[in-house]
Order: structure tokens, then sequence, then C-alpha cells
């Protein structure tokens, strides 16, 4: 994906990643989204995601694996492309329960990271996780899953693969717009059994959701180079 820019800013180790999907109308996400991206649609919807999984080992190139961040973090997100091309991530929100990787991400990728608190229970057949954003009238997040057989990777032209192998994120700073490129294996998926479901980030990012039950994905985990942010459009 990134052979011309061969050295990683950093690592991360993406784990238990719970991937939870709403239609919409493409109509309702155009004034969140800025206006140099186009809002990406399957089947003449757009989606909106909720994702909660658990960062671990977080660092910047050259900084020992030991010394790195372990998190939960649940990103509220859709999907955009630039003309046609880098179909990738538009973040409304990234809630991350690590101060540091809250301010860091905001200053090296201008990303909107608010600080959280959470937890993460695990017992033999369920995960059972909380985050709860500090301010700004502290929406949360409460999902209780079960997860099943291992399905495997995504197969290219499905809605699943349209939703997951995403590979790059765009950001807007100021009136340009950038992107970070990402890379690691297609995200080894498993079904998964929504037992309980509560959600206020997705509100709180300004998007109503319908009612009817969302889509559910898991993926077990992923090793991540993360490059550098690049100057896409002003």
């Amino acid at each position: 994906m990134a052979h011309h820019r061969p050295w990683p800013a950093g690592y991360q180790e993406w784990r238990r990643l719970l991937f939870v999907h709403w239609a919409v109308a493409p109509g309702m996400l155009r004034p969140l989204v800025p206006r140099q991206l186009s809002i990406d649609q399957y089947a003449g919807a757009a989606y909106v995601g909720l994702v909660p999984f658990f960062v671990q080992a977080a660092r910047p190139i050259g900084a020992p694996r030991a010394l790195g961040l372990d998190f939960l973090e649940t990103n509220v997100r859709t999907y955009v492309h630039l003309e046609g091309r880098d179909p990738g991530v538009y973040f409304f929100s990234l809630d991350a329960a690590s101060l540091l990787a809250v301010v860091g991400a905001r200053a090296a990728f201008g990303l909107p990271y608010f600080y959280a608190r959470g937890r993460e229970r695990r017992s033999s057949d369920t995960v059972d996780y909380r985050l709860t954003r500090i301010g700004g009238g502290w929406p949360r997040v409460h999902v209780r899953y079960s997860v099943g057989e291992r399905i495997g990777p995504a197969a290219p032209g499905t809605l699943e693969h349209f939703l997951i192998e995403r590979y790059v994120l765009h950001v807007q700073r100021g009136p340009s717009l950038w992107s970070v490129h990402v890379r690691h294996q297609p995200y080894p998926l498993h079904r998964v059994h929504l037992l309980d479901a509560h959600d206020e980030l997705v509100g709180a990012a300004g998007i109503r959701v319908p009612g009817e039950p969302p889509l559910a994905h898991f993926a077990t985990g992923v090793d991540v180079e993360v490059f550098p942010p690049r100057l896409t459009a002003r």
C-alpha cells in the first residue's frame, strides 16, 4: 500500500474488534463530512460504524514494544473516497482510555480524539465492554457479545469487505485534507452474536441511526503499521 513511504511512523496491535454498522441515507452524512470527500456507498446506502476494540503496544517507530501503550478505544466512522480513489474511513470521533494516546494522536494526526474511561471483562464465551467519554455530556457505549466460529477474511465485492477492509483514513486540518495510510493483514473475521448494545457516541456525533438491529462483525486482531500523514487536497 505504502511503497512510496517505506518507513512507518509507528506500530499498533488492534485486538478484539467489534464492528457495528447501520445503513443510513448518504444525504444525512453529507453536512458532517469534508466537502472534498465523497460518501462511499454500497447498493445505494451509506454506513455509520461503531468500532469498540482494544489497542495494545501502540508506539512510535524506534520505541521498544514493551513501552507501548495499551488502552480501550471506540471510534465512530463512515466510509468515503476521494474522486473515486483512496476508499477509506472518515472518523467523527475516537474515544480512547489513554490521555497520552489522545494528546499524541490529536497533535500528530489531527484526529478528533477524546479522553475516556473504560473497562473490558472477558469470560470464556462473552466480552463485556464499557467506555465513557470524560466530559461533553459523558456519552458512553456498552456492548456485550459472544464470538462464534471463524469465517476468515471478507471476500472482495461483499458488504463485509466494503465495511471492514479499509486502509486509509482522511482527516481535515483547517482547509486542508490529509490522509493516513495503515498496513496490516486482512481481518480474520468471526461470527458474533450481539447480546446487548447501548450507544451514545453515534448520537454525540450528530447522527441518528435507524431503530432496527445493526450488522455486527468481529475480528480477533491485526498488527498494524501506521504511516505519516500526507497532504491530499486543499
